[in-house]
């Protein structure tokens, strides 16, 4: 059985995540300042801003929740733009990054999948995207306080990745998540298609961000790769066409694009994590 270090596994993602990973039968240590909701699995409260603290859980020196894990999966961070004051969002997530990157260097852990943000592809798009459906293969174009700093994370997985050819580090660009009792607003997007065009009409279902979790935890890749993890759908009824057509008209098409069909493309996840999400609004309202 695998053992598991969850950062913010009492957060909205990180319950989800723990319940998936309990099912498929790992062995769960939750890390976070608040308790959860459910007994899921353990829970050791840290100030992940405290480097000695985050050592202290990741190298196995909690008392009764000892080491070593096979793997760290890191969630824990103020969650969005505009929830805190600029500066205390980017003091608190990018610090509290590196802790964990460090602490599991230090510990031997090879296997890290942390928390990145779709908010890196230049969300919320005032500044059109540069092509739809958009990937990971243009460079990052951060807007806020909080999107400078998940591109910070990245970038520090690279290199720690640089320095240890041994290591895996996945940074998943998570979109907005939801959880099947949020779906009863979905059909009132269609009223105004502005209302969702900040992240070009898509989300996450909770449990597919699970699955997405527990994929990279079981890759077989080294180095640092970054995914964008949404739905295969979007948000809205309406055709993908109509709403490039009035909301984005100069942006430049790229390849196939369905009717509903997500755009912010999965296909790279699909292809490196054999990513298949298996959930959609559709089929819960």
């Amino acid at each position: 059985m695998a053992k598991v270090l969850v950062t913010g596994g009492s957060g909205k993602l990180g319950r989800a995540v723990l319940k998936d990973l309990v099912a498929h039968g790992y062995d769960v240590l939750n890390v976070d300042q608040s308790p959860l909701p459910e007994p899921t699995c353990p829970t050791v409260r840290v100030d992940l801003t405290n480097f000695g603290e985050v050592a202290s859980a990741i190298l196995g020196g909690v008392d009764e929740r000892k080491g070593p894990f096979d793997a760290v999966v890191h969630l824990a961070a103020i969650p969005a733009p505009g929830i805190a004051a600029n500066p205390r969002t980017f003091a608190n997530n990018v610090p509290t990054s590196y802790n964990v990157f460090e602490a599991c260097r230090l510990a031997g852990i090879k296997n890290v999948v942390f928390a990145s943000s779709e908010t890196v592809l230049g969300l919320p798009f005032d500044n059109p995207p540069p092509y739809a459906p958009v990937d990971e293969e243009y460079f990052p174009r951060p807007e806020s306080a909080y999107s400078l700093g998940k591109l910070l994370d990245e970038t520090m997985a690279a290199q720690f990745c640089r320095w240890d050819p041994e290591l895996r580090m996945i940074g998943l660009r998570f979109s907005n998540v939801m959880y099947p009792e949020d779906y009863k607003r979905f059909p009132d997007f269609n009223n105004d298609p502005m209302q969702r065009k900040w992240n070009l009409w898509g989300y996450i279902d909770a449990r597919d961000g699970a699955q997405a979790v527990r994929r990279s935890i079981e890759a077989d890749f080294k180095g640092f790769e970054a995914f964008i993890i949404a739905n295969a759908d979007t948000v809205m009824s309406r055709s993908n066409m109509s709403l490039l057509a009035e909301v984005f008209p100069g942006v430049e098409q790229k390849g196939h694009i369905t009717t509903n069909g997500t755009l912010l493309s999965i296909e790279k996840a699909k292809r490196m994590l054999d990513y298949s999400p298996q959930y959609s609004w559709r089929n819960e309202v």
